[in-house]
C-alpha cells in the first residue's frame, strides 16, 4: 500500500529505470530517465535533511514548469516535507505573504522566480543568480547540494501526513491553502488510474503545458503521469505554433490544457495534422465553451474531453473521459450533452442539494456536494472549513446532474474569477485599487473571455471633488494594478460609475454588475 506520492517515483524507476521519463527545452533539449529522476530526487531530499528540516517542515517551490521542479516536488515529499508551490511569476509582495503565512522555510527557486524571493526575509533561498552573490540566507544550487548526507530520515509511514499546501480561495474568497494529504492525492491519481480505457498509460507521452503550481498539472497531470510511467514534455509558457510542432516531434499523445488553448488553437491551419497522433485531449481548469468545442473539433476531427474538480479534491471530481458508466445511470457507447464535464470518478460521490438543505430533482440546478478519500484536509493551519464529519463536502459550484448521470455546471456560489484557469479572489484587486486617491468604492467581477475564459473586470466610484481625482481614471487605475498584481490579476477593464448597485441589506450587488456587464444590449455606461 502506498503512503507517500513519492512511492511512485520510486516503482517508475524500478519497472523501467533507463526509459526516458522527462523532457524540456529551455534552452536546448535536455532529458533525464526514470532512474536519473529517481537519484536527482533523492539527492536534493538528503541535502534538505542536512539543512535541519523534519517531517512536516514547509519548502517553497517557486519556479518555471521543467525538469528542476519536478525533482524538487519528488524531493520535498520523500522525507515528509510539505511543498508550497507559487507562482515565480508573482508579484514579491504576494510571494513574500505565502512565505510568512505556511512558514515556508526553505525557498528553492530558479531565474525565473529569483529575483521575486531575493529578499524573502528569513528564509534560507536555493538558487543562482549572476546580480545575488551566495550569502547567510542564500546558497547556490551546487552548494546546497554539496551538503547532502548520506543518511537522512524516512518519512513517517503516515498518509494522512501533510504533502502539499496550494492557495486557493477556499469558501470565504479570501486566498487560504488546502491542506492536500498523501491520501488525498494518492487517491486522486487511483481514482483516475481506475476510469476505463485508462486515460494514460506507460507508452503515451504526456504535455505538461499547465503550471505546476496549480493542483491540475501538479497531481492530474504530473502526478498522474509519473504514476503511469508516462514520458513527461514541460513547457514554461504558451507559444501556439511552438507548442503544435513540439507535439508532432516529441510524437505527444496526451495533451491536456486549459480553454484559452483550444481557443488558440481552433480553426488553425493543418491543426488535424499536427494532432494526427493525440490520442487524448482534456480541457479543464475552468469551463470550456461548447461553442469552442465544436469549432475546435471541426477544425482536426478530435474531441475535446472535460473535466470539472477542485484544489480541494486533489482536483479530479468528474470528467467525460472513458466509457460512459452503467453504475452512474450511463449508456454505453452515448457521449455526454454538450457541455457536460461528465460523471463522477469511480470512488467519488456527488450529490446537488437545494439551499434548504433536500437533494434536488434531476435536471434541477443546486449546489454540488462530493465525498471521497481524495478531499483535502481542510484549511491551513488549522484544518478549517473542509469536508463534514459524515465526510460531505460543499463544492461552492452550482449544477445539475441529467437522467444520463452527467454533470453539467452552472454557476459559482463564490465569486472567484478564473482567468486562464487561474483563480483571481475579487477582494485582493479590490485592496490594490482602494489604495489610489480619489478612488471612493470598487467592486471586482469576473467576465467572459473569449481567449481567458473569464476576464477581470472593475467597477470604481471616484470620489467627488477629491484634489487626487485624476488619479482615479481607468489608465491610473491599471498601471496601479500593474505593478502590484500578476498578470493574471490586474483588470481586463476599469468602468468608472457614479454608484455601485446595493442589496436590501446594502451589500454591492454584484449579481446585477455581472449582469450588465454581460448584456451587449444595455452596453458598459454604468449600472
Amino acid at each position: 500500500m502506498r503512503v507517500n506520492v513519492s512511492d511512485f517515483l520510486r516503482e517508475a524507476a524500478e519497472r523501467a529505470p533507463h526509459d526516458e521519463a522527462l523532457v524540456e527545452y529551455h534552452t536546448q533539449r535536455r532529458s533525464l530517465t526514470w532512474a536519473q529522476f529517481a537519484a536527482e530526487a533523492e539527492h536534493l531530499s538528503r541535502a534538505l535533511s542536512a539543512h535541519g528540516l523534519v517531517a512536516g517542515h514547509r519548502v517553497a517551490l517557486v519556479m518555471a514548469n521543467g525538469i528542476d521542479l519536478a525533482i524538487a516536488y519528488y524531493a520535498v515529499l520523500q522525507r515528509g516535507y510539505v511543498a508550497v508551490p507559487m507562482n515565480p511569476r508573482a508579484t514579491p509582495d504576494e510571494i513574500h505573504w505565502m512565505l510568512a503565512d505556511s512558514g515556508s522555510r526553505i525557498v528553492l527557486t530558479d531565474t525565473t522566480g529569483f529575483a521575486n524571493v531575493r529578499d524573502a526575509g528569513d528564509v534560507l533561498v536555493v538558487g543562482d543568480d549572476e546580480t545575488s552573490p551566495a550569502g547567510t540566507r542564500h546558497m547556490t544550487w551546487r552548494e546546497f547540494l554539496a551538503d547532502a548526507t548520506d543518511s537522512a530520515a524516512a518519512a513517517p509511514a503516515d498518509p494522512e501526513a501533510l504533502a502539499v499546501l496550494l492557495y486557493t480561495s477556499g469558501s470565504t474568497g479570501s486566498p487560504r491553502a488546502a491542506m492536500l494529504s498523501h491520501r488525498a492525492l494518492i487517491a486522486n491519481i487511483n481514482q483516475i488510474g481506475r476510469i476505463t480505457p485508462p486515460p494514460l498509460s506507460a507508452d503515451d507521452v504526456c504535455l505538461v503545458l499547465l503550471p505546476l503550481f496549480h493542483i491540475y498539472g501538479l497531481n492530474a497531470i504530473l502526478g498522474q503521469a509519473v504514476a503511469m510511467g508516462a514520458r513527461c514534455v514541460f513547457v514554461d509558457g504558451f507559444d501556439p505554433d511552438a507548442v503544435l510542432q513540439l507535439i508532432v516531434d516529441e510524437q505527444i499523445t496526451n495533451v491536456p490544457v486549459a480553454p484559452p488553448v483550444i481557443a488558440a488553437w481552433a480553426g488553425r491551419d493543418n491543426l488535424a495534422g499536427y494532432l494526427h497522433g493525440v490520442r487524448t485531449i482534456l480541457s479543464g481548469a475552468s469551463a470550456l465553451d461548447p461553442d469552442l468545442a465544436v469549432d475546435f473539433e471541426r477544425s482536426c476531427g478530435k474531441v475535446v474531453d472535460q473535466g470539472y474538480g477542485l484544489t480541494e479534491a486533489a482536483p479530479v471530481i468528474a470528467t467525460t473521459l472513458g466509457g460512459p458508466d452503467p453504475d452512474h445511470g450511463g449508456q454505453h457507447g452515448v457521449r455526454p450533452q454538450a457541455g457536460s464535464v461528465g460523471k463522477p470518478l469511480p470512488g467519488i460521490e456527488m450529490k446537488i442539494i437545494e439551499p434548504a438543505g433536500t437533494e434536488a430533482k434531476r435536471g434541477d440546478p443546486a449546489q454540488i456536494w462530493v465525498r471521497g478519500p481524495n478531499l483535502f484536509s481542510g484549511f491551513w493551519p488549522d484544518g478549517s472549513d473542509g469536508p463534514r464529519a459524515d465526510g460531505w463536502f460543499a463544492t461552492g459550484d452550482v449544477g445539475y446532474i441529467d437522467d444520463s448521470g452527467d454533470l453539467t455546471l452552472v454557476d459559482r456560489v463564490r465569486e472567484l474569477v478564473i482567468v486562464s484557469g487561474f483563480n483571481v479572489y475579487p477582494r485582493e484587486v479590490e485592496n490594490v485599487i482602494e489604495q489610489l486617491p480619489g478612488v471612493s468604492q470598487v467592486a471586482v467581477v469576473g467576465v467572459p473571455d473569449a481567449v481567458t475564459g473569464e476576464a477581470v473586470l472593475a467597477y470604481v466610484v471616484p470620489e467627488p471633488d477629491h484634489d487626487a481625482a485624476t488619479e482615479a481614471t481607468e489608465h491610473h487605475i491599471i498601471e496601479h494594478c500593474r505593478t502590484r498584481l500578476a498578470r493574471f490579476k490586474q483588470p481586463k477593464r476599469v468602468i468608472l460609475v457614479d454608484y455601485l448597485p446595493k442589496s436590501a441589506t446594502g451589500k454591492i450587488a454584484k449579481g446585477r454588475l455581472r449582469a450588465l456587464a454581460r448584456s451587449t444590449e444595455l452596453g458598459l455606461d454604468g449600472p
